[in-house]
């Protein structure tokens, strides 16, 4: 098994970047999404309905600051990974008061995560929960792999510079390699994981990675399973691993999006959800139609 890996390598804190596939074991998260040269998973589904190339282009211009909403998954990341920035418990019970603002805006400047000492309990529950379960516990042992690792590889077909960002790349050992990525959710049984993967676009992205894998020469066979968690108690964790139709369509999906990239870098333009030269033929949604059918008959 070959592997290109850059030891020590990384990128400028912003613009282009990375020019040169392999692994970037030293990249920070900022400087992952700060690349500007290639496209990530979650770039290519913002490429495609029914989002657009015109929002994924102006979010790209004007980039957000992270959403407090992502507060709480980033801090389970960090405990179950053993990676990222450091967690803070706010002794508070909630965000009302100026002085806990003002201790949750030192936290943010300083680079760390604010919890309220209930979420910060939360947290660290959830880590212990997956610590418990017999599969997630294995495949994210400590010791037994490299968390928030950067891969960038060259479109063979469009040339387009690709990136991923592995929660865990697991050391090399016999057998097949899997590659966990742990979500947090609110509804971790398979029929609720089965909506979300539709709806977040996770057969995408695990097509995404596994490709990321196999052009590394990380392995030929890679399987890439998703690490769910519950955020209420008990914290029930599932492990999944999507089957080859899912993973088809993902992987189908993330062509159309990496034409479409390609295509408006060498045009320059990136349009919105429509072509502009004609308007758009509309029907209403067919639940419309179906509840007024005796408006019409």
């Amino acid at each position: 098994m070959t592997t290109t890996a850059q030891a020590g390598a990384s990128a400028p804190a912003a613009g282009p970047g990375i020019t040169e596939p392999g692994i970037y074991p030293d990249l920070t998260m900022e400087q992952y999404h700060a690349d500007r040269g290639s496209l990530s998973s979650s770039g290519a589904r913002r490429l495609l309905p029914p989002s657009c190339p015109a929002l994924f282009r102006y979010e790209q211009d004007h980039p957000q600051p992270p959403r407090r909403t992502f507060d709480m998954g980033t801090a389970a990341h960090r405990l179950v990974l053993g990676d990222g920035p450091e967690l803070v418990a706010v002794d508070a019970d909630d965000w009302r008061t100026k002085a806990a603002r003002a201790e949750r805006d030192e936290v943010y400047a300083a680079g760390g995560v604010p919890l309220l000492a209930a979420e910060y309990d939360q947290v660290h529950a959830m880590a212990d929960a997956l610590r418990r379960h017999p599969v997630a516990s294995a495949l994210f042992a400590p010791g037994a792999g490299r968390p928030e690792q950067s891969l960038f590889w060259r479109d063979a077909r469009t040339g387009v510079m690709r990136r991923a960002r592995l929660d865990w790349l697991p050391d090399p050992r016999d057998g097949r390699l899997l590659v966990p990525d742990y979500k947090t959710t609110r509804d971790a049984s398979p029929e609720g994981l089965a909506r979300a993967v539709d709806t977040y676009g996770y057969h995408q992205q695990a097509a995404w990675y596994l490709d990321g894998v196999r052009a590394l020469g990380l392995d030929e066979q890679p399987a890439f399973l998703l690490v769910c968690q519950e955020k209420t108690a008990p914290y029930l964790v599932t492990v999944v691993e999507l089957d080859a139709l899912a993973l088809r369509i993902g992987a189908a999906k993330n062509r159309r999006a990496i034409e479409t990239y390609a295509r408006c870098v060498e045009t320059g333009r990136w349009p919105g959800y429509a072509d502009d030269a004609a308007p758009v033929y509309l029907s209403l949604p067919a639940w419309a139609q179906i509840r007024d059918t005796e408006e019409y008959l």
